[in-house]
Formats: C-alpha cells, sequence, structure tokens
C-alpha cells in the first residue's frame, strides 16, 4: 500500500496496486512511513480498488450489508458503538443520524474496514468481511473533505482508481465520462481542484466513487462543508443520483432534514447505541423514545410535565388547569395496554399547536418571547407556565392584525389536538403508545 501527503492531511491509498511515478504521483508527496499513516488522525482513505475477479455494480452480486451485535471498543475501554444490529437490503438507502460521539461515523468506518470490530459480524452480500482489507470489500467512500489530488484535473481524479486496475484506455474514457454526465461536469473535465467551488468538488469526489461501480457507497457527512444554498442543491442531486446509480447507499449526517429527505430508512444513534429505525415519515410520527421525538423535528418537539388519568374506563391527559380529551383510536391503545395512571411526558410538535386568545375556554395562558418571521410560517416562542415552547403556525392562518407577527410580551393561549400528542413514560422515556 501507498500513503501520500496532501493538504496537510495523510491521505490514505488502499490500493492493491503499487503506485509507480508514471501512474501520476510524484515521490516528493509520498509519506514514505506506513505505520505514521495508520496512527495519523487525518488519515484518510480516498479511493478503493476493485480487485481482479470481482463482480461490481453492474454484475450480479447482492449488495446486502448486514450488521450482527456490532461492538467497538477503543483503548481505556471507550465504548463507541455497542450491540448494533442492522440489515440493509440491496439498493436500500439508509442513513445514520445523530448527534456528535453517537457512534455512526465509527459504524460506518468499520464498514469500510477503516475500523476492527471489536465484536460481531459484518457481512457485504453472504460474505463475511471481519477481517477482509478495505480494497477486497467493493466499496467505495465519499469524505467530508472532498480528498481530490491538488495536481490531477478533474479527468485525471475519475480515472486514477480506474488506472490502477489497469483498464484499457477506452474503457475508462466510458466510465469517467458516463459519470461526468450523470453529475453533470462533463465541461469541468480538465479543471484543478483549485478552479472548482465547493459543490462542484464534491461532485467530483462523488463521481470518483462512482465510476468504480462498487456494491455499496459509503458517504460520511459529504454536505456538511458546503454552504446552506449548495446543500439544498447537492442534496437534489444525491436524491437524482440515486435513481441513476442502482447500488446500496449508507449515508452518516447529523443533519435530520439531510436524513428525511434521503433515505430509504433512517437509523437514529445516541451514545452508540440503536434508538430507533424506520421510514423517516413513520419516525416523525411515532416517536420511539423522548429522544428520538426531540431530535427528529425543526423546530424540536415541545414538552410537557402532565398527568394520565383514567375516569369512569375512559383516559384523559391534564397539564395543569388544561384537559385534553383522548380520541378513541388512543383510548384502545391505552386499554389494551392496560396503562395505569401515572405522571408522564406529553409531546406536542410545534405545528400541531393550535393559536387562541388567552381567554379562550381549556386554553393555557402563554407569554410571546420571541416572534420568527419565516416567510411562509411564523416561529412563535411562548412561555407556558414558566418553561419555553415554540408555535408554528402557517403566515396564511394569521388573522389580519398578525401578519407581521407578534409584540414581544403579548399574551396568547394554546390548545391542544388530542389526537396528534405523544405519551412518554417517565421512568422508560418510551412512548407509551408504540
Amino acid at each position: 500500500m501507498i500513503f501520500i501527503k496532501h493538504d496537510a492531511h495523510l491521505l490514505h491509498l488502499f490500493n492493491c496496486a503499487v503506485v509507480k511515478k508514471e501512474d501520476g504521483i510524484p515521490a516528493n508527496l509520498r509519506c514514505g512511513s506506513v505505520e505514521t499513516c495508520r496512527q495519523c488522525a487525518h488519515c484518510q482513505p480516498v479511493c478503493v480498488s476493485l480487485p481482479d475477479g470481482v463482480i461490481g455494480r453492474h454484475g450480479l452480486h447482492m449488495a446486502q450489508v448486514t450488521f450482527k451485535n456490532i461492538k467497538k471498543v477503543y483503548e481505556k475501554d471507550v465504548i463507541a458503538v455497542q450491540d448494533f444490529n442492522l440489515e440493509i437490503d440491496d439498493q436500500e438507502f439508509v442513513v445514520l443520524v445523530g448527534p456528535s460521539g453517537c457512534g455512526k461515523s465509527t459504524t460506518l468506518r468499520m464498514a469500510a474496514g477503516l475500523e476492527e470490530i471489536t465484536e460481531g459480524e459484518l457481512y457485504i452480500g453472504d460474505q463475511l468481511v471481519n477481517d477482509i482489507a478495505p480494497k477486497d470489500r467493493d466499496i467505495a467512500m465519499v469524505f467530508q473533505n472532498y480528498a481530490l489530488y491538488p495536481h490531477m484535473t478533474v479527468y485525471e481524479n475519475l480515472a486514477f482508481a480506474l488506472k490502477l486496475r489497469k483498464l484499457k484506455k477506452s474503457e475508462i474514457d466510458a466510465k469517467v465520462r458516463e459519470a461526468a454526465e450523470i453529475l453533470d461536469i462533463t465541461s469541468l473535465l480538465e479543471r484543478k481542484p483549485k478552479a472548482l467551488s465547493g459543490g462542484q468538488r464534491q461532485r467530483v469526489a462523488i463521481g470518483r466513487a462512482i465510476v468504480r461501480h462498487p456494491q455499496v457507497f459509503l458517504m460520511d457527512e459529504p454536505l456538511s462543508n458546503l454552504d446552506a444554498k449548495l446543500r439544498n442543491q447537492m442534496r437534489a442531486e444525491i436524491i437524482k443520483l440515486r435513481q441513476s446509480v442502482h447500488t446500496t447507499f449508507i449515508y452518516v449526517t447529523h443533519d435530520q432534514t439531510e436524513a428525511m429527505t434521503l433515505g430509504d430508512r433512517i437509523v437514529i444513534m445516541k451514545d452508540g447505541f440503536i434508538q430507533q429505525v424506520g421510514k423517516p415519515q413513520e419516525v416523525y410520527n411515532h416517536p420511539g423514545n423522548l429522544f428520538v421525538a426531540g431530535f427528529i423535528g425543526t423546530p424540536q418537539m415541545n414538552f410537557f410535565e402532565a398527568r394520565l388519568a383514567c375516569d369512569a374506563e375512559k383516559y384523559r391527559i391534564s397539564i395543569e388547569n388544561a384537559v385534553i380529551e383522548l380520541p378513541d383510536d388512543i383510548q384502545a391503545i391505552l386499554k389494551k395496554k392496560d396503562v395505569k395512571p401515572a405522571d408522564v411526558m406529553l409531546g406536542v410538535r410545534p405545528e400541531h399547536l393550535k393559536l387562541t386568545s388567552s381567554a379562550y375556554a381549556g386554553a393555557k395562558a402563554a407569554t410571546v418571547d420571541v416572534s420568527e418571521m419565516m416567510g411562509s410560517e411564523i416561529y412563535l416562542h411562548v412561555t407556558v407556565d414558566g418553561k419555553d415552547c415554540v408555535v408554528r403556525i402557517a403566515t396564511t392562518d394569521l388573522p389580519d392584525d398578525h401578519k407581521n407577527g407578534f409584540a414581544i410580551g403579548e399574551k396568547v393561549g394554546i390548545t391542544f389536538d388530542g389526537a396528534l400528542v405523544h405519551i412518554f413514560d417517565n421512568q422508560t422515556q418510551n412512548n407509551i403508545l408504540l
């Protein structure tokens, strides 16, 4: 294996071929120390060579990925990932999402072979790959920092891994131009990375993975270096790419918007554990626990300390002096589970709170703290029983005297729809209704 220096980072080429001067890497760019590269925190793989005889995406291999009881422990008993179980179907797009330190990137790096698995089994297709080198896994990885070779043109960056596989020039050219057409970068093929925008560089990084037709695409926060406008644009590009490149995707992000819009399924992680797995809308509508409820959704879900009571075989929820009547379907779930009266945590999404007059019967009194006008909607931050709460209102639903927002300190009322509430156990923090 050969290791090279690039922009103060050590770019780790995990290829089976020996890189020579004529392959495009000058001798003065080589690191010269395998152990230094292995120890370097900035060591990043930039391409994965497909070994001879392995059938890629246009072949017959199925790219199902299976994690079985995966655990990762670092030095000093630091547990990064534990009890990770997940089956990813062929051509499925799965997003790992969670806050910093939750273990999502570590999980991805174990799939790539860049981190050793402490316990458990990892399968790509039917093959156990725990001890398989990264170069032999038929995967391609796209990183946050692009990792492009600055002295090469876009064309040469895209073609580099294919040259190492010693493909014919005509075949390399066809694959490069196919990828460039998919990503709309054909006009950029003769430019060098320094002449590209952030979005264009990221397209090139993705294109370098596409040309290999891998079984599995691994993407580690590829959009986090881009500004908001470019992020939205590239998110749409990845969705379109998914329609053109029929392979399995594992995508890591801390951005819930990316997770909700890109994934067939999303995996929410916290402290190394999977919290919930499901389709984006299912997770949004039916969060499994208090953490998922607060993490998924912008603005995040509002939480209220409440009391679940049962009188005459009918459940109801009270928050101080406000009583929320629950619909028949929720009543049936609570009865079937034989839920006992208890103090609970009530969750309500900002768009499910209704704004009323403070004098409205049954409404909770609230005081406006901040009025955020977003154009099509308004985020109204109010204080309810001494706690912050956010109400999300479409501007078309605002009365004429509030079209431009609300005055700080203004008194309003909020009401709850019993069909749209989430009830969480105070002890386990799990959703009682699931």
